[in-house]
């Protein structure tokens, strides 16, 4: 069974990903001579890196998605399909999806990354993850409820439901914890008085020796400091062991004892069966040439974190970020419009810098000729943000928000929303008048 597709003559271009890569190489490659063919699981773009925000109750998950279908309306030669893909078959140029398979004249994989949890199933069934929008509420209810629980257990049980620990120091765990920190100084105690919020515990555990490695030391030691004056417990060159739902083993015998451990330590590659011929490099990279095309084929590609260029400048690939994936994606269209191979550009990265925050006026910055924190930091790493928004509603939506929320200190987003209705069992409640 196929896919229904229209029939072209042009050639069709395959865009497994709609992530940062893959939905600019769309957008690059609409009103083109090609027929694209857009697959995802979702039937939005997500912006990744305030995820953190709506699992804390900073933004409405809405503010920060945004429909292909809508952002796509005037691309007539852009076909989106909501689907997962299977199976690669190189052999015969097609893909095997859910719904069906899908021909294709070139194969760009813009798949992404997800959680590594490096073979530990323990932690991979108890952890909490955060790397999408699903998995964000999830957290976010997920916290709510451990304070509603904290009211129901004796008091000295309450410190396992108020602790909380985060594995890894990137910029995701750090924000994170830093906003967990403000909602505990600013936001909880108004909302749970009956709670006593100097035995709430934010823990971030990380396995290198630094806090944002990735960044310049001075840089990680301004944001080391920011997170020590919000009253979180960071512990490096420490890893986190086991977790079994509530107990935090860390490497070397030491635990502790909490209920929620969120999950932001390593990530890996979304492969997909079927490319044989590819190498696939550590923390499932598949290598690529400096066009992009993944070694072993002529007509497929890959983009962003699930790609590994290597070069002097970056022995393992260039880093998982947002601007290696826009760009990778950019210059992709830019040679398939070129048409002939031997007009094409190699990829060359332009490093525009990082950033990331903390809290209220606590960011660290690094553009390529300055590092700076603070204020500025903040302000700037606030407006790069906005900029990068999809829509014009959405843009005024967060900056309402973090408007409010600046000057409030407050929001009213703390709602706990199940996928189904809260409702015991029969069975459930005649064990609780049993007890």
């Amino acid at each position: 069974m196929e896919i229904r597709i229209e029939k072209s003559s042009n050639k069709r271009i395959v865009i497994v990903g709609g992530g940062f890569g893959g939905l600019q190489l769309s957008q690059d490659l609409a009103k083109s001579d090609f027929q694209v063919v857009l697959i995802d699981r979702n039937n939005f773009w997500q912006f990744q890196p305030l995820f953190y925000q709506v699992a804390t109750c900073g933004l409405e998950s809405s503010s920060i998605v945004f429909p292909y279908r809508k952002i796509h309306q005037k691309s007539k030669n852009v076909h989106i399909r909501l689907t997962s893909v299977l199976q690669i078959l190189p052999e015969e140029n097609k893909i095997i999806t859910q719904h069906g398979d899908v021909d294709y004249d070139h194969l760009v994989i813009a798949t992404g990354a997800g959680n590594n949890y490096f073979g530990n199933e323990n932690i991979e069934r108890n952890a909490f993850p955060m790397k999408s929008l699903v998995q964000s509420l999830h957290l976010r209810n997920t916290i709510l409820e451990r304070f509603e629980q904290a009211l129901s257990v004796p008091k000295e049980e309450q410190e396992a439901y108020l602790t909380f620990v985060i594995a890894g120091a990137g910029p995701t765990g750090t924000e994170l914890a830093g906003a967990l920190a403000e909602m505990k100084s600013d936001i909880l105690p108004k909302d749970y008085p009956e709670l006593d919020f100097s035995k709430m515990k934010i823990i971030v555990v990380e396995g290198g020796a630094r806090v944002l490695g990735a960044m310049h030391p001075d840089s990680s030691e301004k944001a080391h400091l920011y997170l020590k004056q919000l009253g979180v417990e960071v512990r490096l060159s420490t890893y986190v062991d086991d977790y079994d739902g509530s107990v935090v083993k860390i490497k070397g015998g030491d635990e502790i004892q909490s209920k929620t451990l969120i999950w932001s330590a390593g990530i890996k590659g979304n492969m997909i069966d079927g490319l044989t011929n590819a190498e696939v490099l550590p923390g499932n990279r598949l290598k690529v040439d400096d066009f992009n095309r993944v070694s072993g084929y002529e007509n497929v590609y890959a983009i962003g974190d699930i790609a590994a260029m290597i070069s002097e400048d970056y022995p393992r690939g260039h880093p998982q970020m947002a601007q290696p994936a826009i760009q990778q994606g950019k210059n992709l269209a830019k040679n398939f419009k070129a048409g002939a191979v031997a007009s094409w550009k190699p990829f060359n990265y332009k490093n525009l810098g990082s950033m990331a925050t903390v809290g209220r006026n606590k960011a660290v910055v690094e553009l390529p000729k300055k590092r700076f924190g603070g204020f500025i930091a903040w302000f700037l790493w606030m407006f790069v943000h906005l900029r990068s928004i999809f829509g014009v509603k959405n843009k005024w939506i967060v900056f309402v928000n973090w408007v409010w929320n600046y000057f409030t200190s407050n929001s009213s987003l703390r709602l706990i929303i199940r996928r189904r209705e809260a409702k015991l069992e029969p069975k459930e409640i005649q064990e609780i008048l049993k007890r």
